[in-house]
């Protein structure tokens, strides 16, 4: 295992190569501000000064504030502001839905907030306090910034837009919250001919989002930080009263779009979980535009996860749905180059399961089913509806791409793994190889187990379909074992076999203090990273483009990541060669870039081409 890190702050500085314990000294160097990454809190840390400033709306009926909220200097951001059509919402509520609607608020401030959650203290995973502190605190709207301060050498073939999502909480938490219970907001940078261009960041308007802007206040509980125990239960039926007393609507979904960012058919997608995806436009300008929430012309009636893979070779895309009440509890489905969709296989599962990720190889679909369930009877005993199931073995589904019902799929176990993401999977033989990174509490980022050292193992996992046995080995050895979460494997290679991937460092957990390059087969691993008091996100990798790679080299592209600096209070985005791991440039942002989730790449050509 090889590993690269920083190690002084002079302009030049070397790093150390490991094979498997064995040490050497490299002349190499990284061009980069050479700083250890600090090894404090696996919890969010509190906000520093240069990081008070949260841009959230604040909420009538708050009981609990957010450190940095009472900040008195306004935010360096401006807030969202509300259209029209928000602006008559209000006013269009006749006599007896205002007096429901203030019963309403009335049994949520008297009742829910008072009586079933001040008297009891918010766990770590729901506490606002915890959740969104730092540089996890939000940020208002970003108007584009153009002409950005560029250090070093942007490699003129990146021309495009670099988009990352992120949960981003319009309105001041009132109770429980969750990380990933945030209002979704893309961040986008644009790049063209070695300048950087311009910078903005933009709220993706959902159903939900719009309707709460309307109101000044939330009105939609919170998935995670909300939904657990009596006080979880309440919240539901407060919920469906408002919606049955026409005081929201919940038919146009109530999802956030937070997570994931796919560039399919001529659309940028935000997606989460709960709900359809919403399309965002890139203007020419380089502003953000929500076009609105989109059901692939009428044929999605159902929600979709935020990971769907897109097929280098057919342009086609992969997709989960899964649903917690009713069977089917997970429906597989994909769309033709051109949009169009295939018929919705059911796949037969006992219980709803948490399935975040999945993974494709040239022929199959690969879906786990581990062990974080849904049992929302445990909110009736006090508890999270969101449950390990210890007594479920976990397993992996491997089923043709083009098959007609789940009778094709063939299940194979793995016990004891939960894989939040998986990065890459391809055919060898009568096995199914997958690169996932198996987390050890199962479900630490759902629950307080109050175990404070979360683990994320770099694994490959080995299905045989024939036998039906599997294999798995740690891809790192023990005794350079780092957390490996967040990133991706060259796009242009997903589904079949790559040598390399490309990971955050997940250390301080949750933050994250640089980036690995790995060699999947070998275990060396070369690491970027960013220096002391600064920390980043995903990694995202952009091949090189056609006309210029060099045939056959996986890693001939750049690696493109939101760093912020903790300490001088500063965001800017980095630019990485990803053979060399050498840093090649430096783009200054204009405004705070919080610590966000999943990004993409989006091409000049696909930018135009954009419906």
């Amino acid at each position: 295992m090889q590993t690269l890190s920083a190690q002084s702050s002079s302009a030049s500085s070397s790093f150390t190569q490991h094979h498997h314990g064995r040490r050497r000294a490299t002349p190499n160097s990284v061009r980069f501000s050479p700083r250890a990454a600090a090894a404090n809190s696996a919890l969010i840390s509190s906000p520093s000064s240069a990081a008070r400033s949260p841009a959230y709306i604040p909420s009538p009926s708050t009981t609990r504030k957010v450190p940095g909220y009472e900040s008195t200097s306004p935010p360096a951001i401006a807030a969202p502001a509300r259209n029209d059509s928000q602006e008559q919402s209000g006013k269009s509520l006749n006599f007896f839905q205002r007096a429901a609607g203030a019963a309403l608020d009335a049994f949520e401030s008297g009742f829910i907030n008072n009586v079933l959650e001040r008297p009891h203290a918010l766990p770590r995973t729901a506490d606002p306090a915890v959740q969104i502190a730092g540089n996890f605190a939000p940020v208002g709207e970003q108007t584009p910034v153009r002409s950005l301060p560029v250090t070093g050498r942007i490699p003129p073939f990146i021309n495009g837009v670099y988009a990352r999502n992120g949960a981003n909480p319009c309105f001041e938490p009132t109770a429980g919250h969750h990380l990933f219970d945030g209002d979704g907001m893309v961040h986008a940078i644009s790049i063209r001919n070695g300048a950087a261009e311009s910078y903005a960041c933009r709220f993706t308007q959902t159903s939900r989002l719009s309707q709460e802007r309307a109101a000044e206040r939330p009105l939609f509980p919170k998935t995670i930080g909300e939904l657990h125990g009596h006080s979880g239960i309440a919240r539901l039926a407060l919920f469906y009263a408002r919606g049955l007393c026409g005081l929201l609507d919940p038919s146009q979904g109530a999802g956030v779009a937070n997570a994931g960012l796919v560039y399919f058919n001529g659309r940028l997608l935000a997606m989460s979980e709960d709900d359809l995806p919403y399309q965002v436009r890139v203007t020419a300008g380089g502003d953000l535009e929500t076009v609105g929430r989109y059901d692939f012309d009428g044929q999605l009636d159902c929600a979709m996860i935020a990971h769907p893979k897109l097929d280098p070779a057919s342009g086609e895309l992969f997709a989960l749905s899964y649903d917690v009440i009713k069977k089917p509890y997970l429906k597989y489905f994909y769309f033709h180059a051109d949009g169009t969709k295939s018929a919705d296989v059911e796949i037969e599962l006992d219980q709803p399961t948490m399935i975040h990720d999945f993974a494709i190889t040239e022929n199959f679909v690969v879906v786990p089913d581990h062990q974080v369930v849904f049992k929302l009877a445990e909110m009736f005993r006090g508890g999270s509806p969101v449950v390990l199931d210890k007594e479920k073995t976990s397993r992996f589904g491997v089923l043709p791409k083009y098959a007609k019902d789940s009778s094709e799929m063939v299940w194979v176990d793995v016990p004891d793994c939960f894989c939040f993401h998986l990065w890459n999977s391809w055919e060898e033989g009568e096995e199914v190889v997958v690169i996932g990174s198996c987390m050890t509490p199962a479900d630490s980022i759902f629950n307080d187990s109050g175990e404070d050292r979360l683990e994320s193992v770099l694994t490959e996992i080995r299905l045989n379909t024939r036998t039906g046995e599997s294999t798995r080995r740690a891809i790192l050895s023990p005794d350079t074992q780092v957390n490996l979460e967040v990133g991706m494997v060259n796009r242009n290679m997903l589904g079949r076999k790559t040598r390399y991937a490309y990971l955050a460092v997940a250390e301080p957990w949750p933050k994250v203090s640089g980036f690995a390059k790995v060699d999947l087969a070998t275990g060396e691993l070369t690491r970027f990273d960013y220096g002391e008091g600064r920390f980043g996100g995903e990694p995202c990798f952009v091949p090189m483009d056609g006309e210029h790679a060099r045939p056959g080299a996986e890693d001939d592209g750049y690696v493109l990541s939101f760093v912020r600096d903790e300490a001088a209070g500063t965001s800017e985005l980095l630019v990485v060669n990803a053979a060399d791991m050498r840093l090649e440039a430096t783009v200054q942002l204009p405004s705070r870039v919080p610590y966000g989730f999943h990004g993409t790449f989006i091409g000049a050509a696909d930018i135009d081409a954009q419906h």
